[in-house]
């Protein structure tokens, strides 16, 4: 079946008009407007201007489980779960009616560098959703009632996600490459640490990493001042390392090259916050849009961090086997370190990752869905007894991974089926990369494969507000998408060499992290990576 869908799609291709292929030129994306003001106390209110029936607003803080040592280990996830729950202003019924009042959604979700609260509403429900953010945030009563509920919520969760391995196995490999230290450090508060989580424990994490300087308030669907007015009424008690000035506001316009507006980069003194009304409208200006993943694909330089440097994140890499002889399927993962958000080779990164790209074998994609991928072409499309089969590229601030995973069929006699098997048709596609030169079609496919997903993810109102915080949070500013696609399109097949030279070639000095999961482990992988001519440490 999957043989006849990929033959299928050749065949339309092979019968396409030569009129048809002005399609493949991607058409100049446009920059919808923003507007960022920085508050006295280091605190960052970002807002983009897109139309929309919902507005969306987010609070993103520079912390994480990447920030936890030993001794707090587990602790972004109990925030993450203790979010909107009794605080010292509201009751838990209270806050329950005050959300259901908001007609929309509100969460809390904790990652490795972030944690954000945020709020799909309609539009008349901006100040509401703003007053439940800051009070789950800045007034939380941690009861311990509610912690006790929370750490069964924590041990149920934690039981779901050991039981699959396509949601584990991604935890693990961070903690193998990372040697179980800050990127190392596992997004689920671990079961030996559930009991330990403690109030006074969340709220020293909080004192220590909810600072106004680590904090954006990002939205779309509200005027700019208005959103400035409701940052400024609950956030402006908070003390940050250094005034930004001594009265008023900066404020910050993106022209529609990126750059600050000469006009714009300004103090406001002459306003008081206070008088900022919701129906002023804010100054013209001109903004960017992405993706969630897009905030990956950024170069420019982080923002200086008052006392906290990032420490204990270097990559190790290593190996690990899960032993497993009840699994339906092994599983075998290899990683490399690749390049951080700020490294101008991510796009070449990113475009090895949708260019090898992968899925399940019986996926419903078509056209457009990623078949001509490599890993569909010459993996999935041979080896009826391999499931699934993918690329990955996790990025963060100063590091990622990229590699390649496959869930198969364990062998019954079959030596075919073992990970020691599987494992060099993976090593030989990052080979390829290397060794040989990518038809220019192919490369052409991936790269507009990878701007469309860029764009199209942006349709959602609460992506674009999330892609918007997280990049102000670390870049300072939003990157404008048509900046992105003018990178992306600059990767060609020298690029795809160098920088896969640099991050898995022989001569790179890199190292493999190898995760396997089943009934078998992978047997000599350094071998492996030798004999296809990669980086083998």
């Amino acid at each position: 079946m999957r043989r006849a869908a990929v033959h299928s799609l050749r065949t339309s291709a092979s019968r396409r008009h030569p009129l048809n292929r002005s399609l493949h030129a991607t058409p100049k994306p446009s920059d919808p407007p923003v507007d960022i003001t920085t508050l006295p106390n280091g605190i960052r209110v970002a807002t983009e201007s897109t139309p929309g029936h919902f507005s969306s607003v987010g609070l993103y803080v520079d912390a994480g489980s990447r920030y936890e040592t030993p001794s707090n280990l587990g602790v972004s996830h109990f925030l993450d779960r203790m979010a909107f729950k009794t605080t010292k202003l509201r009751s838990e019924e209270q806050m329950a009616a005050d959300i259901d009042a908001l007609g929309g959604q509100i969460l809390c979700s904790s990652a490795r560098e972030s944690i954000m609260y945020q709020s799909s509403h309609f539009h008349k429900g901006t100040q509401l959703a703003m007053s439940l953010i800051a009070d789950t945030v800045l007034n939380p009563a941690f009861l311990p009632e509610e912690l006790d509920a929370q750490r069964e919520a924590a041990r149920y969760e934690l039981r779901e996600v050991s039981a699959k391995p396509e949601m584990i196995l991604p935890e693990i490999l961070h903690e193998v490459a990372y040697d179980n230290k800050g990127l190392g450090n596992s997004l689920l508060c671990p079961e030996h640490r559930i009991d330990v989580i403690s109030k006074s424990m969340m709220e020293k994490y909080m004192k220590k990493w909810y600072r106004p300087d680590r904090m954006v308030i990002a939205g779309a669907g509200m005027q700019h001042a208005e959103l400035v007015e409701y940052v400024d009424r609950h956030f402006s008690h908070l003390r940050g390392p250094a005034p930004v000035a001594s009265t008023g506001f900066a404020d910050v316009t993106q022209s529609t090259d990126g750059q600050k507006g000469s006009a714009s980069s300004r103090q406001s003194q002459q306003v008081s916050p206070h008088l900022l009304k919701s129906s002023q409208s804010p100054s013209p200006s001109l903004y960017k849009s992405l993706t969630r993943a897009a905030s990956s694909y950024l170069n420019y330089p982080p923002l200086p961090k008052q006392d906290d440097p990032v420490e204990g994140s270097t990559y190790t890499g290593g190996h690990r086997f899960i032993h497993d002889p009840t699994t339906e399927f092994n599983h075998v993962y290899l990683a490399f370190e690749g390049v951080g958000i700020h490294d101008d080779d991510v796009y070449a990164v990113a475009t090895m990752q949708v260019l090898l790209g992968g899925g399940g074998s019986f996926s419903a994609g078509g056209p457009g869905k990623g078949m001509y991928s490599r890993l569909y072409t010459h993996i999935l499309n041979h080896f009826p007894q391999i499931d699934h089969c993918a690329s990955f590229h996790h990025i963060y601030t100063d590091s990622s991974l990229f590699g390649l995973f496959a869930s198969f069929i364990p062998s019954s006699g079959r030596q075919s089926n073992t990970p020691a098997h599987i494992l060099p048709h993976l090593v030989h596609q990052l080979s390829l990369l290397l060794y040989s030169n990518i038809p220019d079609a192919e490369l052409s496919r991936a790269k507009n494969q990878l701007k469309s997903s860029l764009m199209m993810a942006l349709e959602s109102r609460a992506v674009e507000v999330e892609d918007l915080g997280r990049q102000v949070l670390v870049h300072g500013r939003k990157i404008p998408v048509s900046e992105m696609c003018d990178n992306i399109d600059a990767v060609d097949n020298a690029a795809i060499r160098r920088v896969g030279a640099r991050v898995f070639g022989p001569r790179s000095g890199a190292k493999a992290t190898v995760v396997a999961m089943g009934r078998e482990d992978v047997g000599d992988y350094r071998g492996v990576l030798r004999k296809y001519g990669l980086a083998e440490a």
